[in-house]
């Protein structure tokens, strides 16, 4: 292969498709609005009108993500070289996970010993990561323990990323295998009720089910690889999605929430959202929710435009570079949202303290996803050399 082939190739690799990036950037805000305790927001997130949510646009943009990042990998290095790839990423999730329980914890500790009549520390549940003795510290780090409050995502993509070589390994058999591999899976999950412990003495499941969310996950990694064909641009198509989208707002209320939707206004509606449970589960990934996502997902793609053209604008672009760095944005907003929460908690929940504490949240993930690509950059190598000047070290 000769060199021009070469940097077209890897011209091409670079190349980031700005849907991907603004959906992931908008899902990091929503995500951290929703995780701020105390904060009034939370009720105006699209998780109030609807079934499915945030955490369901972030799953399915990492499996896109993850499509474009590994699957070149597997196709021109081979299987095991992918493998390999998935096994470094694995790595660094799982040192993230493990670090931002660590930060979170000694943060919280820091908040405690300076106010001096609190104990925020227990308050997040962090407290029984320690109070176990040392075993619950092999099971912190061997993933048997996840942790109750912000931290059960993290584990999930591992699981999820580790999942990438059997799918890829399917799929050189056959194309038809992945998606069999992933119905079997959701039907162990949802209707077979399989999960892990997410503590060894049990009584509490991982939040997301990984058998379950790997439906959402592969769904755009399959959308990505062209497993799974772009839907037409059909008007019939996207009036019976906004329909679907429509009528979920009127029963979709989650989590006991002011609801502004639906049985907010008319709270007989309650009783069908009940009756649906089942169908919208969360941890399992309910049908009829990921039929709700996968609706949001066709309405966002045809008012998006053909290849994102539509998504254009300053304010675009500030939420499409919070999306080219969504895994230190992530855990910046885990490390923000409790102290933001305690903030609004100590300063009052009027309307200015919780607009501050919201604009400073977002601000702080914009100047995590554009700090975080500053030194992704890697400033400090040259970037020309002067004729007869001395190499670069």
């Amino acid at each position: 292969m000769n060199a021009p082939v070469k940097e077209a190739e890897v011209a091409a690799r670079r190349i980031r498709d700005p849907r991907l990036d603004f959906f992931r950037g908008l899902g990091m805000f929503i995500i951290l609005i929703a995780h701020v305790p105390n904060n009034t927001w939370v009720n105006w997130i699209p998780a109030r009108f609807g079934f499915s949510d945030a955490a369901d646009m972030f799953v399915f943009c990492s499996g896109m993500a993850s499509a474009l990042a590994f699957g070149s990998v597997f196709a021109q290095r081979g299987w095991l070289m992918g493998a390999a790839r998935i096994l470094h990423r694995i790595w660094q999730v799982y040192w993230v996970h493990i670090g931002s329980c660590l930060v979170l914890a000694a943060v919280l500790v820091a908040i405690d010993r300076w106010i001096g009549d609190s104990n925020y520390f227990a308050q997040f549940a962090l407290d029984k990561i320690f109070s176990s003795g040392p075993d619950r510290i092999l099971q912190l780090m061997t993933l048997r323990y996840v942790p109750e409050v912000y931290f059960d995502i993290l584990p999930m993509y591992i699981v999820l990323l580790a999942m990438i070589p059997l799918v890829m390994a399917l799929a050189r058999i056959h194309v038809a295998l992945v998606f069999v591999f992933m119905f079997v899976l959701w039907f162990a999950a949802h209707v077979l009720h399989y999960n892990w412990n997410a503590q060894p003495e049990g009584g509490r499941g991982w939040y997301f089910n990984p058998l379950a969310w790997q439906l959402v996950f592969f769904s755009g990694f399959a959308l990505m690889r062209g497993w799974w064909p772009a839907p037409p641009r059909n008007r019939t198509l996207l009036i019976a999605c906004i329909v679907y989208v429509a009528a979920a707002a009127l029963v979709g209320c989650q989590y006991g929430y002011t609801c502004h939707a639906g049985f907010g206004f008319a709270p007989a509606l309650g009783d069908i959202h009940t009756a649906l449970d089942y169908w919208i589960d969360k941890t399992s990934q309910g049908p009829l929710r990921y039929i709700h996502f996968m609706a949001t997902v066709y309405i966002a793609w045809y008012f998006a435009g053909v290849s994102g053209r539509n998504l254009t604008g300053p304010v675009v672009e500030i939420v499409r570079k919070v999306g080219t760095q969504t895994l230190a944005v992530f855990l910046t907003s885990l490390i923000a949202a409790p102290v933001l929460g305690i903030f609004i908690e100590r300063m009052g929940h009027g309307f200015p303290i919780v607009l501050v504490a919201n604009v400073l949240g977002i601000a702080i993930l914009i100047a995590a996803g554009r700090m975080t690509g500053w030194f992704k950059s890697s400033p400090w190598r040259a970037r020309h050399v002067r004729a007869g000047g001395p190499a670069p070290e």
